[in-house]
């Protein structure tokens, strides 16, 4: 296969952006499943970001989230058939998607359980598992003097339970309805309502929290710039004596 430069990579997601145009999904769907090409690549380019989010909030990983994705686009693509249209094929997409993280995650349990027994049977696997640790880089402090709100803000979506995660990000990320959140994760429209008004709560609570924590790291004068300023002085007092 032939790699595209960049610039016709960008010529290219063009052209399919100007074929997209006012096509809805069905009409997408339905030029996928006669096999044109554009079709997938802009059902792809309109919910990549939907579906990344979605995935993203189930694994809680950026890679995984993103293999998810990529084998649930695989396996709609090859089952276009199996759309009815009884619900929005965004929703349809939604809930293989869904499925595809959640499958990855239980079988994500079921290896390390597996590790863990051979471990206490008294086999190594032959490979080590390096337990997480948060580095400084990551800490609240570290994030907001580097500005990156964004980050802190994720880290705090990351800590909802996994059954709130799911539910804010469709509802208050992607600004979803409650009836199509409730549909995708099959889930009553009460419940979307209640775990959104906690997932909120909760998020304020733990933004707050890292504010209060990071509070004591604004404006530091430490280190370089403290030793410049004092050398700086007293040079400046030593020629006043002389």
């Amino acid at each position: 296969m032939n790699r595209l430069s960049s610039g016709e990579r960008k010529s290219a997601a063009g052209s399919t952006m100007v074929y997209a145009g006012h096509r809805s999904d069905e009409e997408l769907a339905r030029d996928a499943r006669s096999g044109e090409a554009k079709a997938f690549e802009a059902i792809m380019r309109r919910y990549n970001q939907r579906f990344f989010r979605l995935a993203r909030s189930v694994t809680d990983s950026d890679s995984d989230a993103e293999d998810a994705l990529q084998d649930a686009y695989v396996q709609a693509f090859t089952h276009l058939e199996s759309f009815q249209g009884r619900s929005a094929f965004s929703t349809w997409l939604s809930r293989i998607v869904l499925n595809e993280a959640l499958g990855r995650i239980n079988r994500g349990k079921r290896e390390r359980a597996r590790i863990s027994e051979m471990q206490e049977d008294g086999h190594q696997s032959g490979a080590t598992i390096v337990p997480f640790e948060r580095t400084a880089s990551e800490t609240p402090e570290a994030l907001a003097e580097r500005g990156q709100v964004r980050s802190v803000i994720e880290q705090a979506i990351n800590r909802l339970p996994d059954g709130f995660r799911s539910v804010f990000v469709l509802r208050v990320v992607e600004q979803l309805s409650v009836e199509e959140t409730a549909i995708i994760l099959d889930i009553p429209e009460a419940t979307v309502k209640t775990r959104t008004h906690r997932a909120k709560q909760q998020l304020k609570d733990q933004l707050q929290d890292m504010i209060d924590g990071a509070l004591g790291g604004t404006f530091t004068f430490l280190g370089t710039r403290c030793d410049r300023t004092v050398s700086r002085v007293l040079d400046r007092l030593t020629l006043k004596e002389r």
